[in-house]
């Protein structure tokens, strides 16, 4: 029987200084001093016992659909733990959906707030959902400016009001979005659900919108952009919950889904009834709008994956520094110090991944070759560290054995969690098509991310080597079968690359292992002449 008596809490900690690789990636970026100081202090408030247990609390007690009121009224409400209320309040009053619209291309303001949404969702990521799509809703609602002036304001508040009462009354609003409908799922251009004109539409111009979405998240939210039906064709509409009158929306929430995961935020089946909406861009456009919206929550979706990987990584690793057996501590064993030292390369990349598109994702707008390297890298980073993250989160978990195999331990709930991440946002073959349609139709695209990796050119023969073979393979016609493996070897070259670059005490394991085949199928076969110990102490976090 295994004894843990020892054993303390990881909790309390501040998971940004614990993390070295993350704050030389946020100012290797461009985040301010003022905001690496900022993060610093947010980082304390994140890992600190209270907001662990508001994490706990909210997965613990689900949220619950009332349809009607003891009256008989439909009243189609969501209803939620306190500590679900207090993690949203924490994302708010810090500005995590928000803050980046007040800067500047470039001046890292986005930068720093990915780096605060990587942080929290390491507690608690079923919350950041609606914080990502409130944050993620301005490019594309500012397509139609009139309806931009009078939300933007509303939305980039730091107050957080869960009041369902009319927008214009509420001290900050909340946005969400309706792609997916049952008959055609990620083929949104199969969707059903009709939008007729009021008094001629338009840009701009009311709506009546019948139909359903079979998946939408954080149905309390104030308004939703939704893809819908037009005379034209698929078009993006802004369709509210309350309307100015104070009257209810012809909105109705069927049920909540019952999720392996995620179980803070509430997901729904939506029935819309002649539903007012407000057309949003030109009729015919849907698609072409709401993807500015869909790029910048595809992104933290991506950002969440490295967050499990490294809350997970960073509580394995608290474990087994402490726990002892069979005469030593875990982490001193050889073959246990190999396990870690694998999972903690595999994280780190991650994170320079993640933030390095956060750099390009804010100078994009200023900058060509940022703005391409980003259409691409997105692409692949999503497609890839999703996908990475659960055997990551599984092999964490083995490390710390039946202990995290327990409700009261968060790594049960982060292996819960782990799957959605490769799903919304678009599943694998979506993504991985996506890769194949930038390559095809934005030349640059290839070139700049290819750029991108020769960065590093020179430094290794192997990546050398793989640099060639990625730029034959690219100047041919990759079929459709071929896309997965083109991705893996997209995302394993620029993860070299960017070990040699930035952090080369990781490179030889990377390289040896992800590019040179000295690696087994599973976590824990990097080559034993490697300093295991050194890879592994990087893993544990700093608690002073």
């Amino acid at each position: 029987m295994e004894n843990s008596a020892l054993v303390t809490p990881l909790e309390p900690y501040n998971p940004y200084l614990s993390d070295p690789v993350l704050q030389r990636a946020v100012e290797r970026e461009g985040a301010s001093e003022t905001d690496r100081s900022s993060l610093a202090s947010f980082g304390a408030e994140v890992g600190s016992e209270e907001t662990f247990s508001w994490g706990a609390d909210a997965n613990r007690y689900s949220p619950e659909l009332v349809t009607h009121d003891r009256f008989g009224d439909r009243i189609d409400e969501v209803r939620y733990h306190p500590a679900y209320h207090q993690m949203m309040n924490l994302s708010v009053t810090n500005g995590i959906h928000s803050a980046h619209y007040g800067g500047s291309p470039g001046d890292g303001s986005y930068v720093a707030r990915t780096a605060q949404m990587h942080l929290v969702s390491q507690i608690e990521v079923g919350h950041a959902c609606p914080i990502s799509m409130t944050g993620a809703v301005l490019p594309a609602l500012r397509e139609q400016s009139d309806l931009a002036s009078v939300w933007e304001p509303r939305i980039r508040t730091r107050s957080y009001d869960q009041r369902l009462i009319e927008p214009s009354l509420k001290t900050g609003n909340l946005l969400g979005m309706g792609l997916t409908e049952k008959q055609g799922g990620s083929d949104v251009r199969a969707n059903t659900s009709t939008a007729v004109p009021v008094n001629g539409g338009g840009p701009g111009g009311e709506y009546r919108l019948t139909g359903h979405k079979w998946f939408t998240s954080a149905p309390m939210c104030d308004a939703f952009l939704v893809l819908a039906q037009a005379p034209a064709g698929i078009s993006c509409f802004l369709v509210p919950r309350v309307l100015d009158d104070g009257s209810r929306n012809s909105l109705f929430l069927m049920r909540l889904k019952d999720k392996v995961g995620n179980r803070s935020n509430a997901s729904s089946e939506l029935e819309f009834t002649d539903a007012a909406g407000w057309l949003v861009g030109e009729e015919g456009r849907g698609i072409q709008v709401i993807i500015k919206m869909v790029n910048a929550t595809r992104l933290d979706v991506t950002n969440w994956a490295v967050a499990l990987m490294r809350q997970s990584v960073s509580q394995a690793a608290w474990y087994l520094v402490q726990r002892e057996a069979f005469g030593a501590k875990l982490i001193d064993k050889p073959l246990m110090q190999n396990v870690v030292a694998d999972l903690e390369v595999e994280t780190e990349v991650g994170t320079m991944m993640v933030m390095r598109l956060a750099g390009a994702y804010e100078r994009g707008p200023i900058d060509d070759h940022e703005a391409a390297f980003g259409r691409l890298g997105l692409a692949v980073a999503k497609y890839w560290l999703t996908k990475r993250s659960s055997p990551v989160v599984r092999e964490a978990l083995e490390c710390v054995g039946g202990n995290g195999y327990v409700e009261e331990s968060i790594l049960a709930r982060l292996y819960r969690e782990v799957p959605l991440n490769s799903i919304w946002e678009g599943a694998g073959n979506v993504i991985a098509l996506d890769v194949l349609r930038a390559l095809q139709r934005s030349p640059d695209a290839g070139e700049a991310f290819v750029n991108e990796i020769a960065l590093a050119e020179g430094s290794d023969r192997t990546l050398d080597r793989e640099i060639t073979r990625l730029r034959k393979t690219l100047a041919t016609t990759v079929s459709e079968a071929d896309a997965r493996r083109l991705v893996e070897q997209l995302a394993h070259c620029w993860g070299a690359s960017l070990c040699l670059r930035y952090e080369p005490a990781i490179a030889d394991a990377y390289i040896r292992s992800r590019l040179d085949a000295e690696w087994g199928s599973e976590f824990g076969s990097l080559p034993s002449e490697l300093d295991l110990a050194g890879l592994a102490q990087r893993a544990c976090p700093v608690t002073e």
